[in-house]
């Protein structure tokens, strides 16, 4: 194969090159500048002075959310909540997935148009809670995952999937005497390998940054997850700083104190850390579940 080295080869690589290169900085800097707040002090964060790197190095932030128990009972809140609701919806998209990819399914047009709809219309929040509380959900982990168990979007990502396996594969299956079960079971989900990874991982993420439903179906403390009580961490920092701002000598003795701000970062980058550390064993999967989960039969 022969190189091309003309001018504007030249050119358009350098410019390839520079534009990853400023993306890796715009994406890397938040994250860095998160991790250096954390291990700063609180002097240094309120003034604001913190880039990348940390400016009075300090793991008090740290010592504290781990040691007030309230961040780590959150933090394995939210590792049962994602584990547990992603293998649900994944088990409930593929089982739904599966039927509307085949062919020969009676009624196929109007089980695909009453999954769309709700990709429009929705009961809205009050019907949803007054649903939750009648079934006995509130106040528990269900509440969190039956009620999203299943992504329409998740849904005909899974479904044009499986459209698109070779049909001789289940006919020879057939022949072999095996049954939709085993086919499903055997055959069609080993060969989905990066759809299921693409699509439990969009599942496994919306699990992780969830806080809405959790502040609308929880009330009881120690059943919050990790993006709810990080909520709280801020709304207190915002308002201490606010106090302080305002003049009010006995927040701003507060803030300095607590370090709030090192505490926020801290507990922020601990929420990072799990998404952070599943991604490259899922990266492999997930352009390649994203471009066929989208084409068209």
């Amino acid at each position: 194969m022969v190189k091309d080295n003309s001018l504007s080869t030249k050119i358009l690589t350098i410019i390839v090159h520079t534009t990853m290169i400023f993306v890796l900085i715009v994406t890397l800097y938040p994250v860095l500048n998160v991790f250096a707040s954390s291990l700063s002090s609180a002097d240094a964060n309120n003034k604001g002075i913190v880039t990348i790197f940390p400016i009075g190095f300090t793991l008090d932030s740290y010592k504290m959310i781990f040691t007030a128990g309230t961040v780590p009972r959150a933090f394995k809140n939210s590792v049962i909540y994602t584990i547990v609701g992603t293998l649900i919806n994944l088990i409930l998209t593929t089982s739904f997935a599966y039927p509307l990819s085949r062919k020969n399914l009676p009624l196929k047009s109007f089980y695909t148009w009453l999954v769309i709809i709700t990709m429009y219309f929705s009961g809205g929040l009050i019907p949803l809670f007054i649903l939750v509380k009648n079934l006995g959900l509130y106040d528990t982990m269900w509440a969190l995952i039956l009620p999203g168990a299943i992504s329409t979007t998740n849904l005909i990502i899974m479904r044009t999937f499986f459209q698109n396996i070779p049909h001789e594969l289940e006919e020879s299956a057939y022949l072999d005497g095996a049954n939709e079960f085993v086919i499903f079971t055997r055959i069609v989900l080993p060969l989905s390998k990066a759809a299921l990874a693409t699509v439990g991982l969009y599942y496994a993420v919306g699990h992780w940054n969830s806080w809405f439903n959790a502040m609308i179906f929880l009330s009881d403390q120690k059943k919050f997850p990790l993006q709810l009580v990080l909520r709280d961490i801020i709304m207190l920092a915002q308002t201490l700083q606010q106090a302080a701002e305002a003049g009010d000598l006995s927040a701003r003795q507060e803030l300095g104190l607590i370090n709030a701000k090192g505490v926020k970062y801290a507990t922020l980058f601990v929420s990072m850390v799990p998404m952070l550390a599943i991604y490259p064993f899922v990266q492999k999967y997930f352009v390649k579940g994203v471009m066929i989960g989208s084409l068209k039969d």
